[in-house]
């Protein structure tokens, strides 16, 4: 016997990039790159900040967690500074975390918003799909699937990529 379930609504989006994840999966990579979004700080900068918040690492150790930030495009020195015979690089996020539970109880609240919002998202996502179409349609053709899904979803991707980097922006 089949038993019927009411329609499920899709509620949500979780992105899941193989380098971003395994890049924040270590805890101390999450507060680093958090500490970086703040404001640009030298590795010894982290590591003093790090061992304030409890954390005592060597500073080679803080070292290796900013670079494999680096290496996945989360993190990059924004700068350089020359001094007592050597260069100092300060590092800047270029990527936020974020990583919360919304209370149960915003959840009406929650809603109105996303009622409100809904009408302007659509327009604007078809208008990237009517202004950019063939630029859309380029990026997806040089994606590469996703190990965990069955059906590709990379035009959708794209178009969240290009609301997430925008409202990055816009904040």
């Amino acid at each position: 016997m089949h038993e019927s379930h009411p329609e499920i609504q899709l509620q949500d989006i979780a992105i899941q990039d193989a380098d971003v994840s395994s890049a924040v999966d270590e805890p101390v990579r999450a507060m680093i790159l958090d500490m970086l979004a703040d404001e640009p700080m030298t590795a010894g900068d982290v590591d003093a900040e790090l061992t304030s918040r409890g954390f005592d690492r060597t500073e080679n150790t803080i070292r290796h967690h900013i670079n494999t930030l680096r290496d996945a495009g989360l993190v990059d020195v924004v700068r350089y500074e020359e001094g007592r015979g050597g260069t100092t690089k300060y590092y800047g996020a270029t990527t936020m975390l974020l990583s919360y539970t919304l209370p149960e109880s915003g959840d009406d609240d929650l809603e109105e918003l996303v009622e409100a919002a809904t009408p302007k998202v659509e327009a604007l996502l078809e208008t990237l799909t009517d202004e950019h179409g063939d630029a859309i349609d380029a990026l997806v053709a040089e994606m590469e699937p996703c190990a965990h899904c069955r059906t590709q979803k990379y035009e959708t991707y794209v178009l969240l990529t290009v609301l997430r980097r925008a409202f990055a922006r816009a904040r």
